[in-house]
């Protein structure tokens, strides 16, 4: 080794190889030699990963470089325009697609009388997120199942024809009486078995409680509203296989979905998505516009791009409206004696989706008996699917809220209450927690929003004519990580590449498995190429579930080991190797140079080594290797803070200070990660003043199609957000000790801002959201 590799970068080095080396299995010799206070004192300032590095493809993204799914360009590219229908339930009756044929430019109109050949099993319909049941089918049959549903899909030489050709194409349709109400058809819903089987009598106990709270809160069924419109370009390969850039949140999701659908082989479709312009859900499952740009693009032997309308992205996915009813019994202590959660939400006719609404107090909360139920009805309407927090973000809000109202019952503080009833222990499977800080959360984030001011009695606290209002509540998410495979492939020239099939869906996974792939290889993240987004790519699971950073990480970690290990048997395949006798764990990467750790003067250049080996790159790829952990429970905490002013003539209602602590393990990207919880609870403010999705149940049709009556938060409405990170040591959960903060940003926020409106102004709104009207209503009441 040479001076070049200075004393900083081998402590640096060295103190990381020490996490590596004592969470993956290396021997403690090693570890033991490293982990001196002034080595991790070091360390922790020099570490690349828990640094706040600006993303990666900022600059592509903000200048255009970076290409979304219908700016891909192919050769004789055809359009394709969705033909939607305008019943909920019936058949088709007859098509007439002449005058739209006859329209110069039109070269087809695909119905399901002239389709391509598609599979008529279900099974060949299934994805990696599809609830049970039997799956829809873009063009399949004359069957009408929700309307908006695309029934044909003329295909012209530019999309402007294809749309006016589109609006010349009839259909004539056999209706029958649809049911999309939920309210009108709860009496009809079916339990759904859960995992989650309570304890205790929770009937009794509450009977015999001597505080008791019941009530029942309306969530309303909201749509995915992402920047990028969804949209699909088939490029037709010269020898007949596909190339197709979709906007998804797994491109071998939607590639395994095609090959199905179509009884194509792998090796015949590729899937591109390097960037998504917003998903959280509504891309988990391949939608409309992939099958039908496929569709085309088989038909007519040439690409093919469909791309919906905001209006019909009303026709996919979205969060299932629900009503949840609590029921809670406790001591005038406020000791829980009794929780009783029951969810009733929709689904479609033909599948059966649901998530886990109704448990969450047995993860927050101390109660001795607990009871569950969840429940389905079946609508005419689109499958419902995840979106951001799925389950928790209406689950939580309803126990949230229940919680509130228990603490105005007992005369006592909400968060004096969440400490008494504060719960060490998962009492759903009574197993401990690998991690959970979040009586830190409550005890920071009050702390810092001034909670000790505030004044119990509701319309206690105003400002002129606005009353103001101070709601907080508790969150929580689950700390999931599944199967992703890495690969990285080091160069002569001392730069690296990373690649997965993983996805970035705005959440700034290639910054994140640059700094990971970094921090292993002992490189700048300016030298580390990161790859994604696309099927050929090594093994990655859909992006969603908050799981992709931990996932993909540790994916790394273990082909960096691997790399690291194969570096070293070409280094002592050398006469005299500074390195003979080491083991693997011996040694770390810093600087492009593989070196000894406990004596840097021992060190060989990796380029000397791919030279002498004569290999331009080596390669090395792993699994991320979790093992299944029944022994714990893996979540992520929060603690929010709202508040609210509400004009006293006018009921406007304006969330002016939000404070968040979120508790989430070790924290890759905090500037990244303190994006994503900033975005949650932005959408936290939509969910509770703002979302909506208006259904005119005559005809089961969405009447806000549009994101001009389909409310979400402008700037206006966000104000003072202080969001922030409790430190949290997770030596369990996985060895980097990651959980992911995608989801846990949301949950909790809409039920503190409702509980600060109640504090404001009195009045409890248990339907969401929280309107004017409905502000001015309760005063008439």
């Amino acid at each position: 080794m040479t001076g070049e590799l200075s004393r900083r970068t081998v402590l640096k080095g060295a103190a990381a190889a020490s996490l590596i080396g004592g969470t993956v299995g290396f021997g403690t010799s090693a570890h033991a030699a490293t982990t001196s206070p002034a080595a991790d004192g070091l360390a922790r300032k020099l570490s690349v990963i828990g640094t706040p590095v600006s993303r990666i493809d900022g600059r592509a993204k903000v200048t255009g470089e970076a290409k979304y799914a219908a700016e891909f360009q192919a050769p004789d590219l055809a359009y394709g325009s969705m033909v939607t229908s305008t019943i909920a339930r019936g058949r088709i009756a007859a098509i007439d697609a002449a005058e739209a044929l006859r329209v110069p430019g039109v070269l087809d109109v695909l119905t399901h009388a002239n389709r391509p050949a598609m599979a008529d099993r279900d099974e060949a319909y299934h994805d990696d997120a599809a609830p049970d049941g039997s799956p829809f089918r873009p063009l399949f049959d004359d069957r009408v199942l929700f309307n908006g549903q695309p029934v044909a899909v003329v295909l012209a030489e530019d999309i402007e024809t294809a749309r006016f050709a589109a609006s010349l194409v009839k259909i004539e349709y056999a209706a029958e009486t649809p049911a999309t109400d939920l309210e009108a058809e709860r009496s009809h819903a079916v339990v759904v078995e859960k995992p989650w089987k309570g304890r205790g009598d929770a009937a009794s106990a509450f009977a015999s409680a001597p505080v008791k709270l019941e009530a029942e809160y309306f969530i309303p069924m909201e749509h995915h509203n992402p920047m990028e419109l969804y949209a699909a370009t088939a490029v037709w390969e010269s020898d007949g296989n596909l190339t197709v850039y979709d906007k998804t949140q797994g491109v071998q999701n939607v590639q395994r979905y095609l090959c199905g659908v179509f009884a194509l082989e792998p090796e015949q479709v590729r899937v591109v998505a390097p960037y998504v312009g917003g998903a959280f859900g509504s891309g988990l499952r391949p939608q409309f516009e992939v099958v039908l740009a496929a569709q085309g693009a088989l038909k007519l032997k040439r690409s093919v791009r469909v791309v919906l309308t905001r209006a019909q992205m009303y026709g996919l996915g979205y969060r299932p409206a629900t009503i949840e009813r609590l029921s809670l019994g406790a001591k005038h202590d406020g000791t829980l004696d009794a929780v009783t959660h029951e969810a009733i939400a929709m689904t479609s006719r033909f599948e059966q989706f649901s998530r886990h609404d109704t448990s969450w107090s047995g993860l927050l909360y101390k109660s001795a008996t607990a009871r569950y139920v969840h429940r389905l009805a079946a609508l005419d309407l689109p499958t419902s699917c995840d979106m951001r927090a799925p389950g928790a973000a209406t689950g939580v809000y309803a126990l949230e809220c229940a919680m509130d109202e228990l603490a105005v019952a007992l005369k006592m503080d909400p968060l004096e209450l969440r400490l008494r009833c504060y719960s060490e222990r998962d009492q759903n499977d009574d197993i401990p927690y690998t991690s959970k800080r979040l009586r830190e959360c409550y005890h920071q984030a009050a702390q810092r929003f001034g909670w000790e001011r505030r004044s119990a009695a509701p319309r206690s606290m105003r400002d002129g004519h606005e009353l103001i209002g101070w709601g907080m509540a508790s969150g929580i998410w689950e700390a999931l990580q599944i199967k992703h495979t890495a690969r990285i492939t080091l160069a002569a020239d001392g730069g690296a590449e990373v690649a997965c099939a993983t996805m970035d869906i705005g959440t700034g996974t290639y910054t994140v498995m640059a700094q990971v792939a970094a921090e292993m290889l002992g490189l700048p993240v300016e030298r580390i190429t990161v790859k994604l987004g696309d099927s050929s790519l090594p093994q990655a699971q859909i992006e969603g579930g908050s799981w992709g950073a931990a996932s993909v990480s540790h994916a790394i970690l273990r082909a960096a080991t691997e790399l690291r290990g194969a570096l070293l048997t070409l280094a002592q395949a050398t006469p005299n190797s500074p390195l003979a006798g080491l083991r693997a764990e011996e040694t770390i990467l810093a600087d492009g140079r593989l070196v000894a750790l406990q004596d840097p003067a021992r060190a060989v250049a990796t380029a000397d080594l791919l030279h002498q080996a004569g290999l331009p790159t080596i390669s090395k790829e792993a699994e991320s290797g979790f093992e299944p952990d029944d022994r714990h429970a893996h979540n992520t905490h929060a603690a929010i803070f709202a508040e609210v002013r509400v004009d006293e003539e006018l009921a406007i209602v304006r969330v002016t200070r939000v404070v968040s602590a979120v508790a989430a393990g070790r924290i890759i990207n905090p500037k990244t990660a303190h994006s994503q919880i900033m975005g949650g609870i932005v959408w936290g403010i939509g969910m509770a003043l703002h979302e909506e999705t208006l259904i005119d149940h005559r005809f089961g049709r969405v009447m806000n199609a549009n994101i001009a009556e389909y409310h979400i938060p402008a700037h206006a409405d966000v104000r003072n957000i202080d969001a922030f990170f409790v430190d949290e040591l997770d030596t369990v959960i996985n060895p980097l000790g990651v959980k992911g903060v995608g989801e846990i940003g949301l949950v909790g926020v809409a039920a503190a801002i409702a509980n600060a409106v109640y504090h404001a102004t009195g009045k409890r709104i248990r339907d969401l959201p929280i309107t004017l009207d409905k502000v001015l209503l309760r005063d008439r009441a």
